[in-house]
């Protein structure tokens, strides 16, 4: 149990820190410009899912894939991977709105290919539903509607 917790914990940190990606390679010299994918926005998590469910594949699926699936795979979903990257990026409602979609075109024509299969292998399997269970407990402990355990049901009800 305390490994799981300790994954877990892990995971979160990668999240708030961000992954760092190589995205373009200055000429004549050694330096790159690197990207930074961090925990999404909420607003972005509902896009990045949305993008990520229309590719129809698991990530047990794409972990099983060997060179033609993995071709077959960017050749049909490789725009929405680069969005899904590209919105990971651009975190704000107005950055996500306003420059996902370019920022996604540049990643397909600059970054290279294995990075962008890495990113999104790795970020798919870091985000999940973890960071809203607290806020959905809460939330159903303050349901007005759901009787309270300390009230007494009495067998008369009304006035």
């Amino acid at each position: 149990m305390k490994r799981q917790s300790f994954e877990i914990e892990a995971a979160e940190a990668l999240l708030d820190v961000g992954v760092s990606l190589p995205f373009l390679k200055i000429p004549f010299t050694r330096r790159a410009i690197r990207l930074t994918m961090k925990r999404p926005c909420l607003g972005n998590l509902i896009r990045i899912s949305r993008l990520y469910l229309q590719m129809g594949v698991t990530y047990a699926q794409m972990e099983k894939f060997d060179k033609d699936e993995e071709l077959q795979f960017v050749a049909l979903h490789g725009g929405r991977i680069s969005k899904m990257v590209a919105l990971s990026v651009c975190r704000g409602a107005i950055s996500g709105t306003l420059f996902a979609g370019l920022l996604a075109w540049l990643i397909r024509w600059f970054m290279p290919n294995e990075y962008l299969q890495a990113a999104n292998k790795k970020f798919i399997t870091l985000m999940g539903t973890r960071s809203f269970m607290s806020i959905i407990d809460s939330v159903e402990a303050a349901n007005p509607m759901k009787p309270r355990k300390s009230q007494p049901r009495n067998a008369k009800k009304g006035s």
